[in-house]
Order: C-alpha cells, then structure tokens, then sequence
C-alpha cells in the first residue's frame, strides 16, 4: 500500500525534505503528465576536490556563499572573482553517463556538477511544480536558481522535488546538479561490485505540472482473479498458495487504488477501460480511493499474448492514461503460476548497458534493442541485474512479452549489521516498486544477489522481502543465492537459511567455470530442502567474441559453447521442481574486475552477444534448447 498524504501533511513532508531531504511521494508516469523535458545538452565542470561543495577547511560551503558551484557564475562586475564557471566548451548529454561522454572520465568517481539554463511556463497558474529525476547515479545535490531543493542517494531509483512557487521564474532559470558517484562501504551497491560504475545523470529529466488540488500522485490496478486461475479458499496472500488447488469460478476482478494530495472526501474517481466497456465511480476518502471493478471479458497478459488495455483515471481536477496488463503470478507448492497454470521461465540475465557503444542503456529504442535480442533468443523471461532498470526496460517488456526479475543492488558483502544500510535498502527497494508496480511483466522483486549466509546478513534479508511483500502482495519475492560448486559431492542441496522466507529457490552456479570442467555437469545432481519451485538465476562462461580454438581452451568461443551445451544436459535431469534459468549473460559489459590484458581488458565477456553485437556460437545452443522447451519437447 502506498502513503497517504493529505496536503497539509504533503506540504509539512515537503518541508522537512528541504531539511533532512526526505523525498515526497514518487509521482506515477511523469511521461503522461503536463511535462517539460530538461534532456539535451548540460554544461559541466569536474569537481575531484568537492572545492564547489567544501571549503578550504573542508567544511560545506553557506547556502549564500558566491564561490559554491551551485551558485551564479557570472561576475557582477569587474572585481567580482569568480573561482568555477560553466561553459559550451564542456558539455553532456542528458540523459547519459559522463564516462563515456568524455575519454578523461571513463574511470572517474568523484563529483561532476551539471548546469542547464531554461524557461518555464506554467499552464495553469495555480499548478504545482516539480523536478523529477529517473535516476542519477549516486548521490545528487539538487539547486535551483541558487537554493537547494534537496537530496538523493541511490543510482538506480527516480525521484522527484516540489518546488517553489517563488523560486521559478519564467526566464533565466539555472539548476545546478551535483552528482558524485563515489562508491563508499556503507551504501548499496557497497565498495565491491562486478559492473562498471556509470556516473552522471543518466535518465531522463522533466518538470512535471500537476493541478493544485486533487492532483492524483500514484496509482495502482491489477488482476485479483480470473476466471482461468486457480485459488485455495482462504489463502492469506495473492503470490503464495498452499494446498490442493479448485477451480475458481468466481467473476475476473482487477482491484487497486488511487492516491491523491489535496482531495476532500466524497470527491470521486473515475476509472475507465473502454475496450472493455467499463466506467466505474468510486469515492475519495482521506486521499485515497480504493478500486474494484469487475471483468466479464478480457484477454491475460501472458508471454504469447502480451494484452495491454487503455485505463484512464480522472478526478475533480487530474486526469492520467496507462496501458496496463492484467494477469496474476503466484506459487503453487513447488510450481510458478501465471494465471492459473504452470510456467517455465526462458530466461537472460542482462545489465543496462549498450556494449557496442561503451554507455549506459538509457532510452526506449536501447530497451527495444537489447529486449529483442532475448526475443530472439528464445525467452519469456528477463533478469534485470543488478539494481533497478530504467522505466523504459518494463514498458517494453510489457509490449514484448517479456516477464521480469527485477533487483536492488544488495550484491555480495555490504554492511549487514549496520541499520542505517538497512534503512538505504529498504528506500531503494520501495523506489523500485513504486516505479514498475504497474507493469505486468514484473512478477519478481528480488532484494539481492550472491550474500554470504550469517545470521545478521539472513536477518537483514528476511526484513527487505517482509518489506516487499508488505508494499506489494501481489508478486514473487526471492533473491539470487549462492552455493558451494566447488563440491566433490554430485548430490548439491541448496539449504541457505534465506530459503525459508522467499518464493523462489533462485541460485547462481558456475559448476565447469568456477572451478572444475564442463564435464562436472554430467554426474552433478541438484536438490533443495524447501518444497518451492528451483531456479537457476546465473551460469556462464566468458568467451572473447571472435576468438576461435578447440573446446579446451579457455576464453574461446568453443569452449562457452562446450559449456552451454553440458549445463543443458545437466537441465533436462533436474528435479520436478526446477521452473526456470537465467543464465549470466545477454550481452557482455565493462567491469573493472576482468583484467586479463589478452581476454578481458575492462571487459565481463560471458555474454552471447560480444562487445561489438555479434551473436556467440553459445547463442544458438541456448536457442535451441529455448526452443525445444516452449514446443514442449
């Protein structure tokens, strides 16, 4: 369930946030608002110092000092010194990364402070305003016209800030950005990770209008039952069924919620499904109005038939459109469920980013790209690692067919035992939600990857899935486990402690990698002491793409095949409970962990797709097996 805010609590958060820089409510599909779009093209200055943030004494600057970075650069007159200045000379792209923007910052991390010039007009005198940012990667500093309107950390989560009707003028506006992408021990992702470190502001930017009263913040609707699903009577949650399934003959039902700022009670919303000839009225109290519409008609999204219906919600004085699909996914003992019946998921793992052009992933048509080529692969299923995607990835998906896994970047040993690193998972877990809770290709929020098992790291776990199934009953909850392959045993059991509180038994396996050959895979056997559906969420091997050898040689395109072609074989005997696999990875990407100078050189290359988007021979042979598997043979 979202918050609820009434105005003059929405107004009192808003003001602590300029405080201790608490964002407000996310505000749902800024793209379908009265928007304007800060893209394009931003000045810049490198800051490696923080001298615009810190003084000489390294203490941070006054609100009103002239030699901060956020304040004007322009001499007042002759004798006015100005110590930083922006200029044409130096220039980003917005949305993008800075370090593939300018050759001197390809391995920068520190701070990098944009400026961008602009004029506003509002179209409603009364509107209010507000900057929101899809994500900027780690910590933004937010300053308009001179004043700070906040804070965020977290590189991989949107957010947004009201702002003043005082401090935007309709000409000469500058905001002022400061983004520092310093990786430190006590945020998440921590200090240790396995993917290149893309800073700036790397997704879109937009002012976004929205009326003074009953503005409608955030929405939400999807399927409660259909008449195609199966249900225990009695079942306490949406995404976990136990016991013998009966036909549940009961009217399809979507339900949901609106939430508004500003709203009196006994206001109303109106929710419409024209292809479905549905218009209901529903009443508004506290902010709030709860949804229940009945379906006699309609078409599931699946994978095969990826249905989206126009919804539109209007209200007093607010009105916004959505395509969303209806479907339901749970578990059933030890089987995923999507709508009522079984499911096996083809899947791929993938980072955002687009190898062949050395950046961050950032627009609809990069989405497009790299979710075709999984079509192409043969999948239903995509594992958006290791932190949250941009907006475009889900909207896509959801137009492709393509189910989703999607993560925060709780990966390896981060500070387990420290709260306040509780505290940041949790913000950027509920970001990610906020963001995607309408789209019905995500069926899982997963809160980490590869942890090591202790009881702080299991307690800490245990409290993020609570979160997520609190703020959203409706989906699986799992995280990436990591097991032991360097094993004698060929009977493996996965028995992380951690397994208890997911939906899913997910594990990553490098069994002929990581230790041992691809022949290991012939005698292992893999079991589970929970009775939940198994996934295997990685395997791979790296190949340089181009490089040709005999199957033994390591780093050739023989050998990935090799080993593809043994972990398939491994597949067809796992246990009646395995339900899927995404194996690691579509398409290679930077990490400044992979330093062989011949094979690697800043690159992770266990991607089916190479560097430069030549499709690897271990490509076909998971086509192949994709392919079998969806005809059933």
């Amino acid at each position: 369930m979202r918050p609820i805010l009434t105005l003059p609590a929405f107004c009192c958060l808003l003001f602590v946030q300029a405080q201790s820089f608490a964002q407000p409510a996310l505000i749902a599909n800024t793209a379908a608002r009265i928007s304007q779009s800060l893209n394009g093209e931003w000045q810049y200055l490198v800051d490696p110092y923080e001298t615009g943030f810190y003084d000489y004494r390294y203490k941070e600057r006054s609100a009103d000092d002239p030699e901060a970075y956020w304040s004007s650069d322009q001499p007042k007159n002759k004798m006015d010194r100005k110590e930083h200045g922006y200029t044409n000379r130096r220039i980003l792209k917005v949305p993008g990364d800075w370090n593939s923007q300018d050759p001197r910052l390809l391995y920068y991390e520190g701070t990098v402070w944009y400026k961008r010039s602009f004029d506003f007009h509002k179209t409603d005198a009364s509107s209010r305003i507000f900057l929101y940012f899809g994500g900027a990667n780690y910590r933004a500093d937010i300053y308009l016209n001179g004043k700070k309107l906040g804070m965020h950390k977290g590189g991989f989560t949107p957010f947004n800030f009201e702002v003043p009707d005082t401090l935007l003028k309709a000409r000469d506006n500058y905001l002022v950005v400061k983004v520092d992408n310093k990786r430190a021990a006590d945020e998440v992702p921590t200090l240790n990770t396995d993917w290149w470190n893309y800073g700036g502001l790397t997704r879109d930017v937009r002012l976004v209008q929205l009326p003074a009263r009953s503005a409608i913040l955030d929405y939400s609707l999807g399927l409660a039952r259909s008449p195609a699903d199966t249900q225990t009577a009695g079942a306490s949650s949406d995404a976990t069924v136990a016991g013998t399934p009966s036909p549940d003959t009961r009217p399809a039902e979507a339900t949901g919620w609106v939430q508004l700022a500003n709203a009196s009670d006994g206001e109303q919303i109106t929710v419409e499904i024209p292809e479905l000839k549905i218009k209901e009225v529903f009443p508004v109290k506290d902010n709030r109005a709860d949804l229940r519409l009945r379906l006699s008609s309609f078409q599931a999204w699946t994978p095969e038939t990826p249905r989206r219906y126009q919804v539109i919600i209007s209200g007093t004085s607010d009105h916004v459109e959505e395509s969303i699909g209806l479907r339901t996914i749970r578990v059933q003992g030890d089987k995923i469920l999507l709508n009522g019946k079984p499911v096996f998921l083809r899947g791929i793992s993938l980072h955002e980013e687009v190898a062949w052009e050395g950046r961050r992933a950032n627009s609809r048509a990069d989405a497009v790209q790299l979710l075709s080529l999984a079509k192409e692969l043969g999948c239903n299923m995509v594992r958006l690692a290791h932190y949250p995607h941009n907006e475009y990835m889900a909207r896509v998906a959801d137009s492709l067919g393509l189910m989703i896994w999607s993560e925060i970047p709780v990966y390896w040993t981060i500070e387990f035992s420290n709260p306040e690193v509780l505290e940041k998972a949790r913000k950027q877990l509920s970001e990610m939600i906020a963001l995607d809770h309408n789209r019905a290709s995500i069926i899982i929020w997963s809160v980490g990857n590869e942890t090591p098992v202790s009881e702080a790291r299991t307690q800490f776990m245990k409290t993020l899935l609570e979160a997520a199934r609190g703020e959203d009953p409706s989906r699986l909850v799992s995280a990436a486990l990591e097991v032991n392959y360097h094993s004698g045993n060929t009977l493996r059991t996965i028995d992380d402690p951690l397994g208890q509180y997911v939906d899913v038994i997910a594990f990553n396996e490098y069994l002929g990698w990581y230790g041992g050959t691809p022949v290991d895979c012939r005698e292992a056997r893999w079991t589970t002491q929970y009775d939940k559906p198994l996934f295997i969420s990685e395997t791979g091997a790296e190949a340089l793409g181009g490089f040709h050898a005999d199957s033994l040689t390591l780093w050739s395109e023989e050998f990935q095949e090799w080993f593809y072609k043994e972990q398939i074989a491994m597949l067809k005997k796992m246990p009646d409970n395995f339900t899927g696999i995404s194996p690691w990875v579509l398409v290679d990407f930077r990490s400044p962990r992979r330093n062989n100078p011949t094979y690697q050189d800043g690159w992770n290359n266990k991607g089916l797709v190479d560097q430069k988007g030549r499709k690897k021979k271990a490509f076909f042979v998971l086509k192949r097996y994709y392919t079998a598997m969806k005809k059933g043979i």
